[in-house]
């Protein structure tokens, strides 16, 4: 996802007041304490992202398609002053100055390290400095009356800010070169059990998107039907395993394969296997958060372009999901009909039903999570690996730009392709049924996997 940037706020921000709230409630609970749950999650992680190095690492700039992590922790800072201090709190501004430094449409990531950037210690003092501010606006607030405001919708759109920070700056520390920074358990090793490899979404209309989740972000809304015929699809994400098989046949080498951006992307950067992996003595290695260990065959494969799942799906003789076929097989309920918030049905993830939050720093075994199977039997739809779809960005029938432009609005069009589902490094406030990351189809240092799908109409080799 291109940074999330809430700025400019005030203006767009009146303008949806004065026409009404699309938000009209949902299953929130308590929306002053999810807000505070929300808010305090987010700052203990990016606490621990930027605490495990030091100054030197934390001004440097890793990559130059990410940010240096000091620029993402002042700039988490200055966006929570922006929207909760400012905008809902009405409060003065606190550091007007640096606005324009901390303006990701202002600044590309790769010019980011030339700014009169805040220094670790005074950027840390900042964004405590805001947040104690900021839980006092949120302990006295009228959470009702106005868009902003109605179910503490500001304070959790600004928590699934810092999260979606703390995921690109997790994407940082697996670019960074050194010695491992992170440490987490490993996934649960319990066995999967002999799975389907793929099952039939029977076709008919659904209900795609969502009117009644208050957090949600303006591109997952209006709810509205769709028809979508029947069709297949993978029972579990395509592992590490079956695109090695890929690659060995050749796969990176058959122009056949490949979309005509996608293979000039390899030939001039001479790609030919997922990002970090590379091949010592005829085994595959990655580099994993400072660690190089052998390519586990039964996890999700991790770190591939759009054209390289595109790429992968035409060799096996399938495709890539559209974005309908996706949420449908996540969300659609065949037995009452409905669409349910995710795959296992309306309650929050737990740590049974998904691999969310950097619990984590890799994909479970592929067929994982059973408490987390869609009502078909689907698995890891939710957390994992975030998944590639066939479907370009676009706004919903009805959309409304929320509150600002630069959310969604801008990135609307055949540029950037939709991935959804979440990764292992995605907070669960930052992740539903119905929500929507996208990127550009050559992004491959996120944490992106993919899963195909066929029509049902297609009769594979064997099938009676």
């Amino acid at each position: 996802m291109s940074d999330h940037q809430p700025a400019r706020a005030a203006g767009a921000a009146a303008a949806t007041a004065a026409a009404g709230s699309p938000y009209d409630g949902g299953p929130l609970g308590d929306p002053r304490g999810r807000a505070l749950d929300a808010l305090v999650a987010a700052r203990a992680r990016t606490a621990l992202l930027t605490s495990c190095v030091d100054d030197g690492e934390l001004t440097a700039q890793h990559s130059p398609l990410m940010s240096p992590l000091v620029w993402d922790l002042a700039h988490i800072g200055n966006q929570e002053e922006q929207w909760l201090l400012r905008t809902v709190g009405g409060r003065e501004a606190m550091r007007p100055e640096i606005d324009s430094v901390y303006d990701a449409f202002e600044h590309p990531r790769a010019s980011r390290p030339s700014l009169p950037l805040l220094a670790p210690a005074e950027a840390r003092l900042y964004a405590a400095d805001v947040r104690g501010r900021v839980l006092d606006i949120l302990e006295r607030a009228e959470l009702a009356g106005g868009p902003l405001v109605d179910a503490a919708f500001a304070f959790g759109m600004i928590a699934q800010h810092e999260q979606q920070h703390d995921e690109t700056m997790l994407i940082t520390h697996q670019l960074r070169r050194g010695p491992a920074a992170l440490t987490a358990p490993e996934p649960p090793d319990g066995p999967v059990g002999a799975l389907p490899a793929e099952v039939l979404v029977p076709g008919g209309p659904f209900t795609m998107g969502t009117s009644t989740e208050p957090w949600a972000l303006d591109n997952e809304r209006p709810a509205h039907r769709r028809e979508v015929p029947a069709f297949w699809i993978d029972t579990a994400p395509v592992t590490c395993g079956a695109y090695q098989a890929f690659i060995d046949d050749g796969g990176y080498g058959e122009r056949r394969w490949w979309a005509d951006e996608g293979w000039d992307q390899i030939r001039r950067h001479d790609i030919g296997a997922p990002l970090f992996w590379r091949r010592e003595g005829g085994v595959w290695l990655r580099r994993r958060f400072g660690v190089t260990e052998e390519v586990p065959a039964d996890e999700p494969v991790l770190h591939v372009s759009w054209y390289e799942a595109d790429a992968y799906a035409r060799w096996a003789g399938r495709r890539l999901p559209t974005e309908a076929e996706w949420e449908k097989a996540a969300r659609h309920d065949p037995g009452s009909g409905r669409s349910r918030r995710y795959p296992w049905g309306d309650a929050d993830p737990g740590p049974d039903h998904a691999n969310l939050g950097q619990r984590h720093l890799r994909p479970a075994r592929a067929g994982s999570y059973p408490a987390g199977a869609s009502p078909l039997g689907v698995r890891q739809l939710i957390g994992d690996v975030w998944e590639w779809t066939a479907s370009d960005f676009l706004p919903y029938p009805g959309f409304v730009a929320f509150p600002y432009r630069e959310y969604s609005e801008v990135f609307f069009g055949p540029g950037h392709k939709v991935l959804r589902g979440g990764a292992f490094g995605v907070d669960r406030v930052a992740c539903r049924g119905t929500f929507r990351n996208w990127d550009l189809p050559v992004r491959r240092q996120i944490f992106s996997g993919f899963r195909t799908a066929r029509d049902a109409r297609v009769r594979q080799d064997g099938e009676a």
